[in-house]
């Protein structure tokens, strides 16, 4: 657990791991959705742009769930806004990003699908440094166990409150129990996410199947992960409500994969890429210059 990294000298402020490795997460995304997106024909400027609105709708998204599903943690009105101390819900920032997104196309269009699959291995991205914050913020801490790689952590740390509030441990201990460390376990499955649609990206024989194959990917890992969570109890039958929204959006990821088998072959990418080689034919040829279509516009 190491929840400030280090304090800038004579300004007094601390810098969170847990905010920078959120800021870190989006950097990242961001840039290699604009590297990716640019390979496929997609204006880059619209990555930048609608990372304004999708990065703001996740961070609303993400931390109204968790207030809503912890509102005693809300003494006064700043502590709505102090997401150094955790409280970022992931299926959150999806609905909120996705508000967020439709928001921006609904006012500038864009290839939806197209943008789609570039943006789906950033979110993978997202995951796993999202994740590593966690743990060095010691919240979505793991069930107590007894293995070797079982982690401990400080007193006042959440896992020790959480220890002390249930008895387990006396309030001197200076340690909690031993836990699994669950963060690390979805932070592997972001990268193994990462790797797989990163292999997967240029294999895809439709616009859409990337990020279908994250909406089915994601939520197994997520599901056989909260098998090992410690700060939530289950919700019905066992299960926490991140499995049973991982449930739904599996479903949802298959719907989306089945819809997509009846949609044409062809990518977005390979119509830009011979527009533009149409473009340099006639531009080689005597006679006026054509006007090239815009990229935003949606396929």
């Amino acid at each position: 657990m190491w929840q400030i990294l280090f304090e800038v000298p004579g300004l007094g402020l601390k810098v969170h791991a847990f905010s920078l490795m959120l800021v870190a997460g989006a950097g990242g995304g961001v840039y290699l959705s604009a590297w990716r997106a640019r390979r496929e024909g997609i204006d880059p400027d619209i990555i930048y742009e609608l990372a304004v609105w999708l990065l703001s709708g996740g961070f609303i998204g993400a931390r109204a769930y968790y207030l809503i599903q912890h509102p005693g943690e809300v003494h006064s009105f700043w502590d709505i806004f102090k997401v150094w101390q955790g409280g970022i819900v992931f299926y959150g920032c999806i609905i909120g990003g996705l508000i967020g997104t439709l928001i921006y196309r609904h006012r500038n269009p864009f290839p939806f699908r197209a943008m789609a699959d570039v943006v789906a291995p950033a979110l993978a991205i997202g995951i796993a440094l999202g994740r590593v914050g966690c743990f060095f913020n010691g919240c979505c801490f793991g069930s107590t166990c007894d293995l070797p790689w079982a982690v401990r952590f400080p007193a006042g740390s959440l896992p020790w409150l959480r220890h002390v509030d249930a008895g387990w441990i006396v309030p001197e201990a200076i340690v909690s129990l031993p836990v699994h460390p669950k963060q690390l376990y979805a932070a592997l499955s972001g990268l193994a996410l990462l790797v797989l649609l990163t292999w997967y990206y240029p294999r895809r024989r439709r616009d859409g199947e990337v990020m279908a194959l994250l909406m089915i990917g994601y939520p197994i890992t997520r599901f056989a992960v909260e098998f090992y969570r410690g700060d939530a109890g289950g919700l019905h039958a066992g299960l926490t409500v991140s499995q049973y929204l991982s449930l739904a959006l599996i479903v949802g990821g298959m719907g989306t994969w089945r819809w997509l088998s009846t949609q044409s072959l062809g990518r977005y990418a390979d119509r830009a890429e011979l527009g533009a080689s149409r473009v340099e034919v006639v531009r080689s040829s005597p006679g006026p210059r054509p006007v090239r279509p815009s990229r935003r516009t949606p396929a």
